[in-house]
């Protein structure tokens, strides 16, 4: 095995892993690593306190660079090292058949050839340059291609740290929205338990009076019973006696078997089969609700969330978009851009390229803390040439902030005590309804309802002055 060349090892020691090129003030980072000062500081460009190597992944702090001189001068003598060695090269290669040196390079068979080999039959029809301007040639398309590349690259590590970021955040919101949730349900489940408590108590009170008319008033009744008894008895007994005995004491008799004499039992009850209606009462209107309750929870829970993103053609001149088509911002200057028919020619607004005729969606808008907004949804037949209404009779249904008002387009004034910094849209196509809700307040803003889409393809629509905002999801 050959051993390995030790121009091309010091090489490798002293080239950046960013550039792969030698390296220019060269710095060393936490875990060890160097790197070259611009290169590291592209990379850490979009992260946080801290970034990420991007030769271990090891976690180093974003602005402890560490310059190391000694690296810079062994990398500039490496560097003419590398020089002497591809010109020594250069100069002791010679053609193997002619024994010429190879002065000039073959652009069909891609390898340097003699001056020989350019007279002969195999060379002759083709295209040929001096080696050294071949070299040039092809060292600066290396240079454009790596330029290309190191450019890509670093549009990639920008979507990487974006990426990471929107994840550790989407996160968080998630278990934020999770332990919401939780406790809305833990709230729900004390409310359920009180009132089924309260209930319980109350028919244990109905229960405790048939207990205590069973107990006090059935044992009267009883003695009652008992005392008729005897006395229908007498009466039988007189009955069957001789005429001489039957007329003794007859009225005596007859008059204590009168029957106003004997006590008429207590009504059973007066309030209990009203009690008793009222609870039959109470448990219809609870299964009501929570038919109502249980009808209502797969409108809620399946809820679409939509990926918006903006769409290009449709943006006004003075709206700058970002690479992502998440973002936009206004520029007091506009841009040169074509007058396409499906561009807003006059008012600063954007369209999503994402259209619905069906179904639950929502998505959030995440508001600039200066200038004028307005968010909401739009019919893609919506006017976009000239002055255009904001108005659900011209297929805009929309909120906004607009000269120091916060309203609900195109007359309602809404009781907004501070500026949202997120809102939540939410279109309900089958309902014909569009809601708009403070995601940081969690409370509703407002609700166009019911709406008339006309069956037609419905876009989010959004407008800025001075101002931006950002989708999220």
């Amino acid at each position: 095995m050959a051993a390995p060349d030790p121009v091309a090892c010091l090489q490798k020691e002293v080239s950046c892993s960013i550039c792969l090129d030698y390296f220019t003030d060269p710095v060393s980072i936490d875990c060890g690593h160097n790197f070259c000062r611009d290169c590291i500081r592209q990379c850490s460009k979009r992260s946080e306190a801290k970034l990420s190597c991007p030769q271990c992944r090891g976690t180093a702090l974003k602005r402890k660079f560490r310059p190391s001189r000694e690296l810079a001068n062994v990398a500039e003598i490496a560097k003419r090292l590398s020089c002497q060695a591809a010109q020594g090269a250069g100069r002791e290669r010679v053609c193997g058949t002619h024994q010429e040196g190879l002065k000039l390079f073959c652009e069909e068979d891609q390898t340097p050839i003699c001056l020989i080999c350019r007279e002969s039959r195999a060379h002759r029809a083709h295209t040929v340059a001096p080696i050294e301007e071949a070299i040039q040639d092809y060292k600066e398309q290396i240079q454009m291609q790596l330029q290309t590349l190191k450019e890509e690259r670093r549009k990639l590590l920008g979507f990487k740290v974006t990426g990471e970021r929107r994840s550790q955040e989407y996160l968080k919101r998630t278990k934020i929205q999770r332990c919401k949730i939780m406790s809305e349900f833990e709230q729900l489940r004390h409310l359920l338990e009180e009132q089924e408590r309260l209930l319980l108590a109350r028919l244990g009170e109905v229960e405790k009076e048939i207990v205590n008319w069973q107990n006090g008033s059935v044992a009267e009744l009883s003695e009652e019973i008992s005392r008729l008894s005897e006395l229908i008895s007498e009466l039988e007994k007189k009955y069957q006696q001789p005429v001489s005995e039957l007329l003794q004491d007859i009225r005596s008799t007859l008059n204590r078997c009168k029957v106003g004499d004997f006590q008429q039992p207590l009504e059973i009850f007066p309030d209990v089969e009203k009690k008793l209606s009222n609870f039959s009462q109470k448990n219809i209107v609870l299964k009501e609700t929570l038919r109502k309750f249980k009808d209502s929870l797969p409108s809620e829970l399946e809820v679409e969330w939509v990926n918006v993103t903006l769409d290009p053609d449709t943006a006004n001149p003075h709206l700058v978009l970002s690479e992502d088509q998440k973002s936009a911002w206004w520029e007091d200057t506009p841009q040169d851009l074509p007058d396409n028919p499906e561009r807003f020619d006059t008012y600063c607004c954007v369209l999503g390229r994402e259209g619905f005729t069906s179904g639950r969606n929502d998505w959030e808008v995440h508001l600039g803390q200066q200038g004028f907004w307005t968010v909401g949804i739009a019919r893609e037949s919506v006017w976009r040439k000239g002055w255009i209404s904001l108005d659900p009779a011209q297929g805009i249904w929309a909120v906004g902030l607009c000269g120091g008002q916060y309203r609900a387009y195109p007359d309602t004034l809404l009781p907004l005590s501070r500026r949202p910094g997120r809102i939540r849209v939410s279109l309900d196509y089958k309902r014909g309804q569009v809601a708009f809700f403070d995601v940081d307040n969690e409370v509703l803003i407002f609700t166009f309802h019911p709406a008339s889409f006309n069956e037609e393809r419905i876009l989010p629509f959004f407008w800025v002055w001075e101002s931006q905002f950002t989708l999220w999801p």
